[in-house]
């Protein structure tokens, strides 16, 4: 614990909590800081001028980052006949219908993204308490419901990563590694910040994003300015 504490004051050492930094100011100091004894993700947080109760500014969409996650993703597929060899050859984890879906309910998590067909959606459906607070539901907007199940996972696999609106008006997403170079992680975030800026919705009045910051995952958090 002592170690890490130590760690942690000479991350902050460097930073000053009241400024805004530019992207890349804030990545090369994120890449010069004290590092933890793991790969740590590099997290984009957004606060965001929108109200979760309103249907109209649920915000939710995906990007494919230029330069991938720097992790391995888990797929689930949840499809039947002809398209289950198609999933097995684009690369999917897991494979099934009805007993996949049982699967999952007696407990079953241990995949990062959830791809269905259309027909099998209503079954599926019933999985809502297990898959919705993780993010995992499969949905239209983010390309996860699709008869197209072989290009879908070809783009998750690639580095497509989701964002969502939480309660508290709020999205976190990995724009990747530590261990990536400075462009990477500049082109990824971009990527992402883009997308959410792309995702304002029409009725929201005034500043969008109320704030934003970039950290590691043990490290410190740095304003933005976007």
């Amino acid at each position: 614990m002592a170690k890490s504490a130590k760690r942690i004051n000479a991350a902050y050492k460097d930073i000053d909590r009241t400024k805004l930094y530019s992207l890349d100011e804030a990545i090369k100091i994120l890449k010069n800081s004290p590092k933890a004894k793991f790969n740590e993700s590099v997290d984009l947080s957004f606060d965001l001028n929108v109200d979760p109760k309103k249907s109209d500014q649920m915000i939710r969409g995906t990007v494919v980052l230029p330069h991938g996650t720097g992790k391995t993703i888990k797929i689930a597929v949840f499809c039947k006949g002809e398209i289950e060899k198609q999933a097995k050859q684009a690369g999917a984890d897991y494979i099934g219908a009805e007993d996949l879906i049982e699967k999952v309910n007696k407990g079953f998590l241990g995949f990062d993204c959830a791809i269905a067909t259309p027909d099998l959606m209503k079954d599926v459906s019933k999985l809502g308490k297990v898959l919705g607070p993780r993010n995992l539901m499969p949905s239209p907007k983010t390309g996860t419901v699709t008869m197209n199940i072989a290009g879908a996972i070809q783009e998750f696999k690639k580095g497509k990563v989701e964002f969502k609106l939480d309660k508290q008006a709020d999205i976190h997403v990995s724009v990747g590694k530590i261990s990536f170079g400075e462009e990477k992680l500049n082109e990824n975030a971009k990527s992402i910040i883009d997308a959410v800026i792309a995702s304002r919705p029409q009725s929201v009045k005034g500043n969008f994003i109320k704030s934003a910051s970039i950290s590691t995952t043990m490290g410190p958090g740095l304003k933005l300015l976007l």
